[in-house]
């Protein structure tokens, strides 16, 4: 097997009761430009790679990052193996004009890490 590289995060999720208030908060407290929609997405800004992106979303409050891997299923696995859970098998979700596969798992204090396949 060839060694991998550290796998980047490409993308992170505020999760929030109340979005609105949250984009406020942020936007004021770090001048982010953050964009209307059904989701508010938020740019990298100055200095982030220009695939990271950010998404305040309904839901249990919380973060939520997006780390790209090499193999989903082999990566699945590994996240059990070291005492995480495979809470989301792959699903195909559209992007763009393709798709992206992306999982869930918890680590071991629960945790929720989206595994993104390269």
């Amino acid at each position: 097997m060839t060694q991998d590289w550290a796998r980047p995060v490409v993308a992170w999720q505020l999760r929030a009761n109340d979005p609105k208030a949250q984009r406020d908060f942020y936007a004021a407290m770090f001048n982010w430009d953050i964009k209307d929609g059904i989701v508010y997405s938020i740019p990298g800004g100055v200095g982030a790679p220009d695939e990271l992106t950010g998404l305040i979303v309904p839901g249990e409050p919380g973060f939520v990052l997006f780390i790209q891997v090499l193999d989903l299923r082999a990566s699945l696995q590994r996240a059990a193996e070291l005492g995480g859970a495979v809470t989301r098998e792959p699903i195909d979700l559209p992007q763009g004009d393709g798709k992206v596969t992306v999982a869930q798992i918890t680590d071991p204090e629960g945790n929720t890490v989206t595994l993104v396949q390269q």
